[in-house]
């Protein structure tokens, strides 16, 4: 009957999967999320306090969105009119998705890819042509090239999560100048890579580069995200597109104000970086483990069937990680966040515990 409709639509996105959020385990060291605790909870706690004095919530946020636009222009030495913004990342990738995809839209992209962006490509049966991940977590150019002509979008993250893996700036570059569709790259780790493609949107009138405050500004809880892009893209999401009023009070004054702090940001990434190196180096003298490079503040790696045992007793630990399970060929992967140098040492001091 006419009247069902709703029930059946109901019952179809009910085997939907959705985006799996990591299990909540309380007092555990948190390292499966890829936050960034580096950067201090004072620091954010001043911002956050610094904003409030600044902010009347009563009030819509009205002109204040454009002057968080005008911050990150400058601060990404772009013009204003190629800024847009949104509720973190996920958002602005969905109303992307929602508004220039179609069941006929063939989206171009690795497997694995941001998970979030699978599972919405599912929710609007946006169907995809999925690029495999070699044996050693890379990817391969040339099998992008010749899918290319065969799609309407390419979505890729920049570095990409969950391998941590990032195209040589020059061959990204050949893809994407030679694409004729929409571009998506989605530069959520970008900070902690070689590079943005940020400068090439200024030239490519179909580029849009995502990025985020909550990896490198530490500001996940906030869920602030912007983009780059041409002007006229810009202006048809900000205008058309999004909400009116797409980002609360508070986080738009806390944005503006870690803006002014670049060196807060910078310092934390070269410590990520450090750390980073430092996890993958002792992750590597155990034979249990395939160790994968990461451009990312998160380090792969594939426990070779016993991922399941090592999550655990992690846990037992109170320190978690994310359980992955099979990725490629890989059958037992885990994925450890980049934490401050105490938290990392308590990890890798754990994992000896565990494998000696």
């Amino acid at each position: 009957m006419k009247k069902d409709w709703f029930k059946k639509k109901v019952r179809e996105y009910s085997n939907l999967k959705g985006y799996q959020k990591p299990e909540k385990f309380t007092g555990a060291l948190k390292l499966d999320s890829n936050e960034n605790f580096v950067i201090g909870k004072q620091y954010q706690q001043d911002l956050i306090q610094n904003a409030r004095k600044i902010s009347d919530v009563r009030e819509y946020p009205l002109g204040r969105t454009e002057k968080l636009v005008l911050a990150l222009s400058k601060y990404l030495k772009v013009s204003q009119n190629m800024v847009g913004i949104g509720n973190g990342s996920d958002q602005i990738l969905d109303l992307f998705l929602a508004n220039f995809a179609t069941k006929q839209t063939r989206i171009l992209t690795s497997d694995p890819t941001f998970g979030f962006f699978e599972e919405r490509c599912k929710l609007y049966s946006v169907p995809t042509i999925k690029i495999p991940f070699s044996k050693d977590m890379t990817l391969d150019l040339n099998k992008f090239i010749s899918k290319s002509k065969n799609a309407d979008i390419l979505y890729l993250d920049s570095p990409n999560n969950p391998t941590g893996f990032q195209f040589l700036k020059k061959d990204l570059e050949k893809l994407v100048k030679q694409f004729n569709g929409l571009v998506i790259v989605d530069e959520a780790y970008g900070e902690f890579g070689d590079y943005s493609l940020i400068n090439l949107a200024k030239s490519k009138d179909n580029l849009i580069v995502v990025q985020t405050f909550s990896k490198t500004f530490g500001l996940a809880g906030l869920r602030l995200g912007y983009f780059v892009s041409n002007k006229n893209i810009v202006d048809v999401f900000s205008r058309v597109i999004q909400y009116p009023y797409p980002l609360n009070s508070l986080a738009i004054e806390a944005g503006i104000l870690a803006l002014q702090k670049p060196k807060i940001m910078s310092d934390a990434v070269t410590t990520i970086k450090k750390e980073r190196k430092r996890i993958i180096e002792n992750l590597r003298k155990y034979d249990a483990f395939e160790v994968f490079g990461s451009k990312a503040n998160f380090v792969l790696f594939d426990a070779r069937g016993a991922d399941s045992r090592i999550f655990t007793a992690l846990i037992e630990q109170g320190i978690s990680i994310r359980k992955l399970g099979k990725i490629g060929k890989h059958q037992g992967c885990l994925r450890v966040t980049v934490g401050t140098k105490e938290m990392n040492s308590k990890f890798l001091l754990a994992i000896r515990d565990l494998l000696e």
